[in-house]
């Protein structure tokens, strides 16, 4: 996914955790992270404490949407789901894309991946893997200030 591309539609989830969230909630409201996450990644495990940080210090001012993504069939238990989202404190709805269907529009293809959306619905930042948190975090706080 390209710099300034549209948000993709949050259609074809498996389940919804925590509420259900469409593009048309989050698009004209403020600016939107949308992270990609696995029950089988453990640095996506490691990472939550740093996704929860920013959520919850940008909480009245950014939409935060969890998308779990399988990487492999065992991946694909909701059961197993549930329980690491509940474990690791994923308080935000989560897209269960046991189908791959987000995954697909977003072209995706690493866990944990953050995408940052203006509150327009244009994407203004990417990046995936461990690195990245400060970077991730300043792009957010710069966008707010522009908001």
């Amino acid at each position: 996914m390209k710099i300034r591309t549209p948000m993709p539609e949050l259609d074809g989830a498996t389940e919804w955790l925590n509420g259900v969230r469409t593009r048309a909630d989050l698009v004209g409201e403020r600016p939107t992270l949308i992270h990609f996450w696995s029950v089988s990644c453990r640095l996506c495990k490691d990472m939550m404490p740093h996704v929860r940080a920013i959520q919850d210090k940008y909480r009245d001012r950014l939409n935060v949407i969890a998308v779990h993504m399988p990487r492999s069939r065992e991946d694909t238990d909701s059961v197993k789901v549930r329980k690491a989202a509940a474990a690791h404190g994923i308080t935000e709805p989560v897209f269960v894309d046991s189908r791959s269907k987000l995954t697909a529009e977003f072209g995706n293809r690493y866990v944990p991946a953050y995408y940052v959306f203006d509150k327009n619905g244009r994407l203004r930042h990417y990046h995936a893997g461990e690195g990245g948190m400060y970077v991730l975090e300043k792009r957010i706080s710069r966008l707010l200030e522009d908001e």
